[in-house]
């Protein structure tokens, strides 16, 4: 028992790796219930290209900001929001289909932003983090804006819980009780994006969609109750970040990555045993 007190607190004597699992709780919190839209309306595309879409802020924050962390979440905020309203408005106005929409912001600011950080010559070292994910180097200010900006969009999915339930389950009822589909859905992109901002540093802009899909895909295998499926995932979600935040401290492995297994692990889990249950 001794033993297992002291694997557990052993780490906690390290002030950045207290600020790690805050970080990881509350972004796994955020990200597990927006998440559960992405998996219902099945935008785990959306989510990946915006992701990825919001590099050029990353690299216009570093480039403004002479190298300098704060200017990126600010940068990055804007090119998410810019990117996933633009996603909104090609497909909304004209011919093309959501997902040719997407391929073409995501291909366009991935270009851009490559662009950018390859004009930086120390790109390598200094935006490796935001590439990968650096939940360790997370610093007190960075929890004031996980914890503000996530409380904002656990605020607007609680006033606006009903309309996107609808949205997401039956579309055409929306549509029908004459709600504001279209700003119900910019919201949700815009949701969307904000979540993927903050999440950033937490697990990087390639291991982003996990966090949005797996711990809500995982619920979703064992509830079809929203309440419940958002419950469940940001249980799944939370309990994953500390895990791998364990993880990554003890077999000195990258702490994003390590989350991001975890949360795979926990799906295959009940994806295995539902598949077990049903052959027996």
């Amino acid at each position: 028992m001794g033993i297992f007190i002291d694997f557990l607190l052993e780490p906690l004597q390290y002030a950045f790796m207290v600020r790690g699992l805050v970080a990881s709780v509350m972004v796994g919190i955020v990200c597990a219930v927006v998440g559960t839209y992405v998996v219902l309306r099945g935008m785990a595309f959306f989510g990946d290209a915006l992701a990825h879409a919001i590099l050029p802020g990353i690299a216009v924050g570093y480039l403004v900001g002479d190298g300098a962390r704060e200017p990126l979440f600010w940068w990055a905020l804007i090119a998410a929001i810019l990117s996933s309203l633009g996603i909104g408005v090609i497909s909304r106005s004209t011919k093309i289909k959501e997902d040719t929409a997407i391929g073409i912001i995501f291909a366009g600011m991935f270009a851009l932003g490559v662009a950018l950080i390859s004009t930086v010559r120390s790109y390598t070292v200094d935006l490796a983090h935001f590439l990968f994910g650096d939940v360790l180097g997370v610093r007190a200010g960075d929890l004031w804006l996980i914890a503000i900006f996530g409380g904002l969009e656990l605020l607007a999915i609680l006033a606006f819980y009903k309309e996107f339930m609808l949205l997401s389950f039956d579309p055409i009822l929306a549509v029908t009780l004459r709600l504001p589909v279209r700003l119900l859905e910019f919201l949700l992109l815009i949701l969307i994006a904000v979540t993927i901002v903050v999440s950033l540093q937490t697990v990087g802009v390639a291991l982003m969609v996990a966090m949005l899909v797996t711990p809500a895909a995982t619920a979703y295998l064992l509830t079809k109750r929203l309440p419940v499926m958002m419950t469940i995932a940001a249980t799944i979600a939370s309990i994953s970040g500390v895990i791998g935040l364990y993880l990554s401290y003890y077999l000195s492995i990258a702490s994003g990555s390590a989350i991001v297994l975890t949360c795979t692990a926990a799906f295959g889990l009940v994806w295995g045993i539902q598949s077990l249950r049903k052959a027996i």
